[in-house]
């Protein structure tokens, strides 16, 4: 299911203008000429500070990882409802956080209408749709103070006074609505909207704008600050604004039909299955009754995925058991269909409370499964080992302790088939693949706790990845040439 942007606003906005002479000198025109909103039809803003990883906390309660910002870039085209970021970032060294060795990432991300994509910066410069990503990037667009201004008169928005100022409100396409204020200076400062998101639900986006220069089309903040699910997200000194730049932003064909969910299915025992065929896996246990399943990443569109294809490989069987390896969106995003399906989520202990309270939320912009059923989520938290049996196969559930991915982490072994499942710890490479210059901390650590555990393992099913592997080459990507017991 792709979630879709109304794609009327742009058309919305440019018969806005044609008429925009009959509109009265309120607070809101006066704010949109002095920002020189109607002259603009694009723009181009740069600046540095600090990017931060929305969903990768290490721990619920903390904010998300933080990365410096050298290099920040964005380009839009109001008139086309399309836009292009790019960033170059490092994540920054947390103190108590033994992180692999930070590498500058480059993002060049895009949206236009209702598709989404990013372009590989090295290589070939591949093309990857991101249609769970229109949203955002779409808010982004009318959040900014030339866009609100538009989308606000096009889409007939309601002004109240407050202190020091005015609030404005409007909805994009009945769905997507925007709330800013409007300082005594006829500044934009604040902008709310709501985006959905399968871990949080209706999701609070706020940008506040501070200390406004003129530039050569009108005015424009120096200082950005964007929040999303309570932490920031962005935190940017603008350092340069260009009006009406060339922006011409076409979809490529890849954007325009993205792969269908598909799983694919691996055989690795006898009722083991590795459930790949995408950027996240699962594995899925039978056991005598029913199904044990490791992993409901990314999101709903997965999750319906990956049940369509239990019912297939292991019919007649319900799922009994969701074991969940942390917190982190991309792993937990698809959970809540396993709730509603009436699987327990078996999870790390201080992840029961934190998914008690983000469930609770509204889902109302895009309604799951659970949203429209209302079922309450039943829970196995453990700390330390958990043990999954049927009287036949054992199922164990491993803390894995002192990694500093995640405060909650982790893995599951089968003893009788000596298989480990582990996410983010290690992610094997292509068989061809140059090896790594420094070790990663995170593999190290799952080593260590392989060898604390005393676990006897042969493969390794990384939930990343291309392939199965085995301990030896564990052993290999961290600089061990032999096992050490």
């Amino acid at each position: 299911m792709r979630r879709s942007i109304p794609n009327t606003l742009a058309l919305a906005i440019a018969l806005a203008a044609a008429g925009c002479s009959s509109l009265h000198q309120n607070g809101l025109q006066i704010a949109s000429d002095a920002a020189g909103a109607a002259n603009i039809k694009s723009i181009e803003f740069t600046g540095t500070g600090r990017w931060y990883q929305f969903g990768q906390a290490p721990n619920p309660d903390l904010p998300w990882p933080p990365f410096d910002v050298k290099g920040y870039t964005a380009d839009i085209n109001y008139d086309t409802a399309s836009a292009r970021v790019q960033i170059a970032r490092l994540q920054v060294v947390e103190p108590g956080r033994n992180r692999p060795a930070p590498v500058e990432q480059k993002a060049d991300q895009y949206v236009s209408g209702n598709n989404a994509w990013n372009v590989a910066t090295a290589g070939n410069a591949a093309v990857t749709a991101q249609p769970a990503a229109v949203e955002e990037r779409a808010a982004e667009i009318w959040a900014t103070p030339h866009g609100f201004f538009k989308a606000a008169l096009a889409n007939h928005a309601e002004s109240k006074n407050i202190a020091n100022g005015s609030e404005v409100s409007f909805s994009v396409g009945g769905k997507y609505r925007y709330v800013g204020t409007i300082n005594a200076k006829h500044q934009l400062e604040t902008v709310k909207t709501w985006i959905d998101n399968p871990v949080l639900g209706d999701t609070l986006v706020e940008t506040r704008y501070s200390d406004y220069k003129a530039f050569d089309g009108g005015q424009f903040p120096s200082h950005i600050v964007r929040t999303q699910g309570g932490f920031p997200v962005l935190d940017l000194n603008v350092t340069a604004v260009k009006a009406n730049p060339a922006v011409d932003i076409a979809a490529p064909a890849e954007a325009l039909k993205p792969a269908a969910v598909a799983v694919a299915v691996n055989k690795l025992a006898d009722g083991v299955y590795y459930l790949t065929g995408g950027t996240h896996h699962s594995v899925a246990i039978e056991q005598l009754n029913h199904i044990v399943l490791v992993e409901a990443p990314l999101n709903e569109e997965r999750s319906q995925a990956l049940i369509a294809k239990l019912q297939e490989i292991i019919p007649n069987k319900p799922i009994k058991y969701l074991v969940n390896t942390h917190a982190h969106f991309d792993h937990s995003g698809g959970l809540r269909t396993f709730v509603d399906a009436g699987a327990t989520i078996v999870t790390h202990q201080p992840n029961q409370a934190y998914y008690e309270k983000v469930w609770a939320n509204p889902h109302s912009i895009n309604p799951d499964r659970l949203e429209k059923s209302k079922k309450t989520a039943s829970f196995t938290s453990f700390a330390g080992k958990q043990v999954l049996s049927d009287g036949k196969r054992n199922i164990e559930i491993h803390s894995l302790t002192g990694n500093s991915h995640n405060d909650a982490f982790v893995a599951v072994y089968l003893p009788k088939e000596k298989i480990l499942i582990e996410a983010d710890a290690y992610t094997p490479p292509a068989a061809n693949a140059t090896a790594p210059t420094s070790v990663n901390p995170y593999s190290l650590n799952l080593y260590e706790n392989i060898q604390k555990l005393k676990l006897d393992v042969g493969q390794i099913a990384a939930l990343h990845g291309p392939r199965v592997v085995t301990l030896a080459d564990l052993r290999s990507a961290i600089g061990i040439t032999k096992a050490s017991r």
